[in-house]
């Protein structure tokens, strides 16, 4: 049959418009995206679950990436196909949101497709397809909601399922020694930071790095990691139970703001200046000194000046001379960090110097790394701020290891947040198949019943992944897991075993929000995909070729 006129005149007038345009009609337009999806899918499909593999990601100038997280491979990899492009967006932005669940979203998009592809060959319209996919989703979203396990918020944390749950995230990034050695460190991170009836920052979780040493010597510190030292030589290096002074105050001499000029007769007025001048900043660094001998007179305790402004060299070597450890030029957010876990008040001018806006510090030492100074505010008595310090021997494995921090705290929020977890191990995928295979596809009247079907077994395809990756047949778990559920029981894929068990005996866990974003976005896109009947290349820049 000859195409519709309607279809000619579209494409006849954009040409006369622009004589370059290329244009792709239905079939092709549908198979392109198909296959973009496809081809993005099978990209991702190896890096799935604990037991996938890594992918090495080469930059121009020859540097080096190893990561099986969907996030970075996503954003670093050059996508070409406008339409990967599109899925690759949504993963990422799935990441923004919830801090994981990238690779799954790619997955499912692309087996979405895949499944509606198999009916449009059979010749159903997309339109049927995508009434059937909207019904399956509504079906999911509601199913999600009554298969979430409650637990705990802010209030009474549920320590040993925020360990579970973050084990599950980080597990499916790094190694597993690694990944259990800083499950404890994410999971005391985000419960230092958390603070009833507000809602959890994560910013006041300081990340630092020191290439040195292992990755096994991660540690949590509850206090600050400061990147730079002190500036004067003779300065303590290390000082012991130290009241911390935060301050916003110049302890240099300033130039003025507006252009100003001393107007003088001779040197000796000329020098009356200068003295008066500097006179104003020793006054604010004897008052700072003052401070410290009212406080630490008679008894053996340090005194720590931490200010965000500078410290000029004269100004040093009162404060040294006196035992003070002056910092400078501290960074704004680590002054917040600061008076969170060692107390006191940051003040902006000299005259509110007082005991009691001074903070408390068991510990304040600096480490010297090669060029580098570190100094570590540590022993502090009430934190809600801490930090995590990441040690690697290269940057490759410092990368990773920070990549896999940051989704690891996202985790452990998200439970605090949602107070809800669901199982993991493709359990809730596996339950969803069956669920819209037995009970939604009956409610669903009408060639629309196919569009479930897809859904369904498009679900199956997380379960199918983990078994591939670990080795196994994946048609021989499907069929076991389906087999399960049809009795009653909520199981998911043993990586170890290649069977069906249930996953809370082994404390596998996913975020609620990671699922609900998934289900509100994957079959949004698809369905977007499978309605585009004509793909229109004709933009400015055509003409240029």
């Amino acid at each position: 049959a000859p195409p519709p006129r309607r279809y000619i005149m579209a494409s006849s007038s954009l040409k006369s418009v622009n004589p370059n345009a290329e244009i792709m009609n239905r079939a092709a337009a549908l198979f392109m995206n198909i296959n973009a999806a496809k081809g993005l899918q099978d990209v991702m499909k190896s890096n799935l679950g604990p037991k996938g593999t890594i992918k090495m990601l080469v930059g121009g100038a020859g540097d080096l990436k190893l990561t099986k997280d969907g996030n970075v491979l996503l954003k670093e990899m050059q996508i070409q196909n406008p339409t990967a492009v599109m899925i690759a967006r949504t993963a990422v932005a799935q990441d923004d949101i919830t801090g994981d669940g990238t690779s799954s979203t790619v997955l499912i998009i692309g087996e979405l497709l895949k499944q509606a592809e198999r009916y449009l060959n059979e010749g159903l319209h997309p339109r049927v397809i995508v009434e059937g996919f909207e019904a399956a989703q509504k079906a999911s979203v509601k199913f999600l909601e009554d298969m979430k396990i409650p637990t705990g918020g802010v209030e009474a944390p549920d320590r040993e399922l925020l360990t579970c749950v973050a084990k599950t995230a980080l597990r499916s990034k790094l190694r597993e020694e690694m990944a259990d050695k800083l499950t404890t460190i994410v999971v005391d991170a985000v419960l230092c930071v958390a603070k009833p009836d507000e809602p959890i920052d994560l910013h006041m979780v300081e990340i630092m790095h020191m290439r040195h040493k292992l990755e096994s010597d991660t540690r949590l510190v509850s206090g600050l990691v400061l990147d730079h030292g002190s500036r004067h030589p003779d300065m303590k290096k290390h000082v012991d139970d130290a009241f911390i002074l935060t301050c916003n105050i110049s302890l240099e001499y300033e130039k003025s703001e507006v252009n100003s000029s001393f107007m003088y007769s001779d040197a000796a007025q000329r020098e009356k200046m200068v003295a008066a001048e500097r006179e104003y900043t020793d006054d604010v660094v004897r008052q700072v000194i003052a401070l410290k001998k009212k406080v630490c007179d008679g008894n053996d305790k340090g005194f720590v000046v931490i200010t965000q402004k500078g410290i000029d060299p004269i100004s040093l070597d009162m404060l040294a001379k006196e035992g003070i450890l002056g910092l400078r030029r501290a960074k704004k957010r680590n002054m917040e960090r600061l008076i969170m876990s060692c107390g006191g008040l940051c003040i902006n001018s000299p005259e509110e110097l007082a005991p009691e806006i001074l903070g408390y510090a068991g510990e304040v030492y600096e480490h010297v790394l090669g060029e580098e100074k570190y100094t570590f505010v540590e022993k502090v008595r009430h934190p809600t701020s801490c930090t995590i310090l990441l040690k690697g021997p290269n940057e490759h494995t410092i990368s990773q290891l920070k990549d896999a921090v940051r989704d690891g705290l996202r985790a452990v929020k998200n439970v605090l947040t949602d107070k809800a977890v669901i199982v993991g191990a493709g359990a809730f995928e596996a339950a969803l198949s069956v669920h819209l295979n037995d009970v939604v596809k009956r409610t669903v009247e009408g060639r629309a019943k196919r569009g479930v079907e897809a859904f369904a077994e498009a679900m199956l395809i997380i379960a199918k992944t983990l078994a591939e990756n670990s080795g196994y047949d994946a048609q021989d778990v499907c069929i076991a897991l389906t087999d399960e559920i049809a009795k009653g029981n909520h199981v998911g894929l043993d990586v170890t075993t290649g069977e069906a068990f249930d996953p809370k005996t082994a404390g596998i866990y996913d975020n609620y929000i990671v699922k609900a974003q998934i289900l509100h976005s994957a079959p949004v896109i698809a369905t977007q995909l499978l309605l585009v009947d004509e793909v229109m290349r004709a933009g400015v820049n055509m003409r240029k070729r």
